[in-house]
């Protein structure tokens, strides 16, 4: 089983431009991220891919390894297809968000369980225990609900389900990790925009809505993510405070 990480680094973010290069303490994000992938033993290689110059010149400063791609991908998962498709020894493709400095080995393991067990699913994510009433009511908290077998039903910024009646439902909060098998990866790569996916804002909705299963792996709990300014204030918080794993 040979698996690679790529982890997507664009430059033109929306919400924080230039995010992958903002420095918590010592070192810039994109390098925590690759530190962080490469502590789990299960990777056979660990690259950044970006379209900027800026970007891969940090990279090769820190001595990862990076990869150039097109500069007119629509998402982080096609630059993600790129790269795998330069690496077809690869039989599973990870794709380590660029804005998750915190992503622990453990939770990188856990992602890629089903692979190693040899089950080879389509496709992977991880879900945690939502923390508090607060996260469910929260659109920045992307819920996921499953089957019985732990496949992913829907995701939704919205509270689901709706709790008509007590009880205790297969609801977690969604973390943005994604693992692929190889060739699905070519194939989602593929696949057209899809209404529900457009409503609610989550690329990963495509693939419920074009008929494939997400495996919903389980992780103990989320990390700190970093999508805006004040999200980084909250790391440079907790790093300071000596939080990190």
């Amino acid at each position: 089983m040979k698996i690679l990480a790529v982890i997507p680094a664009r430059y033109q973010s929306q919400r924080f431009p230039g995010k992958p290069l903002v420095r918590l303490g010592e070192r810039p994000m994109v390098q925590w991220v690759y530190e962080a992938a490469c502590q789990c033993s299960l990777f056979d290689r660990v690259v950044v891919a970006t379209d900027n110059d800026k970007i891969a010149d940090c990279v090769r400063e820190f001595g990862g390894n990076v990869e150039m791609t097109r500069d007119d991908h629509p998402s982080g998962t096609d630059r993600v297809a790129e790269v795998a498709e330069r690496y077809r020894d690869m039989e599973v493709v990870a794709n380590v968000q660029g804005d998750q400095p915190f992503v622990t080995p453990e939770s990188l393991v856990h992602l890629l369980e089903p692979y190693v067990r040899g089950e080879m699913p389509e496709m992977t994510t991880l879900g945690c225990p939502l923390e508090s009433d607060g996260d469910y009511q929260d659109a920045n908290t992307v819920k996921v609900v499953c089957d019985v077998g732990g496949h992913a039903l829907y995701f939704s910024r919205a509270p689901i389900p709706y709790y008509r009646n007590r009880g205790v439902a297969p609801v977690y909060h969604h973390l943005g990790l994604y693992a692929f098998r190889q060739d699905f990866l070519a194939e989602y790569a593929k696949l057209t925009p899809t209404p529900l996916e457009q409503c609610e804002g989550l690329e990963q909705l495509r693939v419920l809505e074009h008929g494939y299963a997400i495996r919903v792996c389980q992780t103990e709990k989320a990390a700190i993510e970093i999508n805006t300014p004040e999200d980084l204030e909250k790391a440079t918080s907790y790093i300071a405070k000596g939080l990190k794993s």
